[in-house]
């Protein structure tokens, strides 16, 4: 008997009659003799909605008592779900993140799970139950209720498969599957039937937000196959996992050049000038953007002049402020000179594993985005990626001229050779 963990997002389950549909698949999934866990996300805009009511109160709510209101919406959900399981006449319960046993750690909005005891879902499943365990919650060891950010669900869904040594994580979603971009700005973009959770990595943390980069850690670093379907249809997805030799067209696609082509437009620039060029100045400067729990992307210092020099870096739009705030003060403290930062910027990048032997793949994208007389503002390479800051009126066209230039389209051959210089 297979343990398959199921996770719906909040489109999936955003009415009553999606509510029964999901129903219905779940109940799908276990008549046909499995064990099965589902993580739910909120319904619809119902987080919107609830931040939205936080805001009419007051401008800074307490991080503590956000995190109280918004675990509401996933129990709502939660509890929907079973009743409508119980309405298809399965046995059936709703645990929340903290029942579900998700010990996270000792931080409000963007808690990271710390370990999942799942003693109390393996009991309720050997009594036959169906769990639903909500997502994006969890709890400390001090019993405070916590959220885990943005594609906490994901993460939740991924934390428990492992936990459970489940066989597959399937992630519902409102599309088919990995594409080689975002099939909105490109209709001709492809599905993969296989991408290495590298791969699916770099995409995620590049922008792609069918899954969330914690998600993808967590299926690595515990093995746990994670599957990308459409909660609308019953068409094969994206299976996320390592991909072997012997695994005939999967080991084709992870051969090819460039994989798939991200965007990011929740990006913003900082730059720090005139400073001092010294050793423990950087660790100083990043130390305390850790600190201050703002995440930093990509970094690039200029060539020293007069003994000082100027350093970018980019951090998502939403912790701009927080960043901007820290850099000024520990400039006043170094003896730096002035900040300035920019927030009508993007990044695209493209991402392969088979980047890493292949010369030239940097160079043919930089030659697309000049043909498009695209100027780039900062690059970042890895074994399997390139990315470029650009402004963020120019991203939706740099991904078209990328894709095409890759073969990446519909209906081409599967490989994106010859393009090595």
């Amino acid at each position: 008997m297979a343990i398959i963990v199921q996770k719906f997002g909040g489109s999936s389950v955003a009415t009553p009659e999606r509510i029964m549909r999901v129903a219905r698949r779940v109940v799908e999934t276990k008549e046909a003799g499995n064990q099965v866990i589902v993580i739910v996300s909120a319904m619809g805009d119902s987080t919107d909605d609830l931040i939205a009511l936080a805001k009419a109160i007051t401008d800074k709510p307490q991080a503590r008592e956000m995190d109280m209101l918004l675990a509401t919406g996933e129990i709502v959900s939660i509890s929907l779900l079973a009743m409508a399981i119980d309405k298809l006449g399965h046995g059936v319960v709703s645990l929340t993140g903290s029942q579900g046993g998700i010990l996270t750690e000792e931080v409000h909005g963007k808690a990271k799970i710390m370990e999942v005891n799942p003693e109390r879902i393996h009991a309720e499943l050997d009594n036959g139950n169906i769990v639903i365990v909500a997502g994006f919650q969890g709890v400390t060891e001090a019993g405070e209720i916590t959220t885990l950010g943005r594609g906490g669900s994901d993460t939740t869904a991924v934390a428990i498969a492992a936990a459970m040594q489940a066989d597959v994580c399937e992630i519902f979603t409102d599309v088919d599957g990995i594409y080689t971009t975002d099939p909105r700005i490109v209709p001709k973009a492809r599905k993969l039937s296989t991408i290495t959770y590298d791969e699916m990595l770099e995409l995620a943390s590049l922008g792609a937000q069918v899954l969330h980069p914690r998600s993808v850690e967590l299926g690595k670093e515990y093995g746990v196959p994670i599957h990308v379907r459409s909660s609308f249809n019953h068409n094969p997805g994206t299976l996320v996992q390592e991909v072997s030799d012997e695994m005939g067209k999967e080991q084709m696609e992870k051969e090819l050049m460039v994989s798939g082509v991200a965007y990011d437009m929740n990006v913003a620039k900082i730059g720090l000038f005139d400073v001092p060029d010294k050793p423990g100045v950087a660790m100083i400067i990043f130390k305390a953007l850790a600190e201050a729990r703002v995440n930093v992307d990509m970094i690039i210092q200029s060539a020293m002049r007069d003994n000082r020099n100027d350093i970018a870096f980019t951090v998502v739009q939403d912790d701009l402020e927080t960043a901007v705030k820290v850099v000024e003060d520990v400039q006043k403290q170094i003896g730096g000179g002035a900040v300035a930062f920019e927030d009508n910027v993007a990044k695209v990048s493209i991402v392969g594993a088979g980047m890493i032997s292949r010369p030239g793949v940097a160079a043919k994208m930089f030659e697309v985005l000049a043909n498009e007389s695209i100027n780039i503002q900062m690059i970042a390479t890895s074994e399997i990626k390139v990315s470029c800051v650009v402004m963020a009126t120019d991203a939706k066209r740099a991904v078209v001229a990328i894709h095409e230039a890759f073969g990446l389209e519909a209906g081409e051959a599967a490989n994106n050779e010859g393009f090595a210089s």
